[in-house]
């Protein structure tokens, strides 16, 4: 079975958890979901079959938008509600203060990621260390906020929520401890919904209990669907035969196009989607990122 499928991830499961049971569902041994979700969080996962997965790293650059509820007050170990409580402070925070807070996050900033994340240090997970009870310096890194904006304002549970659109690599759950520590009383994340990635919503996405051995296919979608944001290059039937059997095409023999080095094509004959290529401009030559489908 091969193909792309958009899942909208239940919460209090771990995306790995997720593969697996589309795994169990599809029969498909090579399944592989692009950006992890954490397991408190829900929303939109996409997800490859087959050998669509080798499109994963092509999704996993795309900016991301989330709806958040933060509460104000708390924090914990793993910046997130299920984590220990590390305090908790009084609040005296206006809405006023919080956006302007708020506000003071927009564009880049430079961001330490939570010391239960998937990072590696050394060669070992950062929640492996955490739970060896064990820190480690984090460097930070730069990360682009391109919106937050407040859905709702502050409760009598301290409690509000926004939406963002981040770059790739920003952890929520840091951008929750971060303003509750410029707001001075410390602030987790209660729940996290990932509303949009690479162009497709949760309107798009179907959800796990939906799905059974007998239907899944039935949502799976041509993995063409997930780059569709890359340009296409159409080949001769001999070149798409050459392309698949993993040899390069000459530009002098691909007509009409001016190539731009290293630009990547959606490499297709006729209505058939074969792979992804690239443009060696030192070779004059489209080399091969990853061959998808045969003749």
């Amino acid at each position: 079975m091969q193909g792309f499928l958009l899942l909208n991830k239940p919460a209090n499961m771990t995306s790995f958890g997720a593969v697996a049971r589309i795994k169990r569902l599809s029969g498909e041994k090579r399944v592989g979901h692009t950006g992890t979700l954490d397991p408190m969080a829900t929303g939109v996962l996409p997800i490859f079959l087959g050998r669509a997965t080798a499109l994963s790293s092509y999704l996993i650059e795309a900016d991301k938008e989330y709806t958040a509820k933060i509460k104000l007050g708390v924090a914990t170990d793993t910046c997130d509600i299920t984590g220990s409580v590390l305090s908790s402070n009084t609040v005296n925070v206006t809405d006023e203060a919080l956006l302007s807070v708020l506000d003071s996050f927009r564009g880049k900033i430079l961001q330490t990621p939570p010391m239960y994340s998937a990072i590696k240090k050394d060669g070992v997970r950062l929640y492996e260390l955490a739970r060896q009870g064990r820190t480690v310096d984090i460097p930070k890194r730069e990360v682009t906020v391109y919106s937050i904006e407040l859905l709702s304002p502050l409760d009598a549970d301290n409690t509000f929520e926004i939406s963002v659109r981040v770059s790739k690599g920003t952890y929520i759950r840091s951008l929750a401890r971060d303003i509750g520590e410029r707001l001075g009383c410390g602030a987790t994340l209660t729940s996290l919904t990932r509303t949009k990635t690479s162009g497709f919503t949760l309107s798009d996405c179907v959800s796990l209990d939906d799905l059974t051995e007998e239907n899944i296919e039935k949502y799976l979608m041509s993995e063409e669907k997930a780059i569709e944001y890359i340009p296409e290059l159409f080949v001769t039937e001999r070149q798409a035969i050459r392309f698949t059997n993993g040899g390069q095409l000459g530009f002098e023999r691909i007509k009409s196009r001016e190539f731009k080095p290293d630009e990547l094509y959606r490499i297709k004959f006729e209505d058939k989607f074969l792979g992804i290529g690239y443009a060696d401009c030192e070779n004059s030559e489209i080399a091969i990122k990853c061959v998808i489908n045969k003749l």
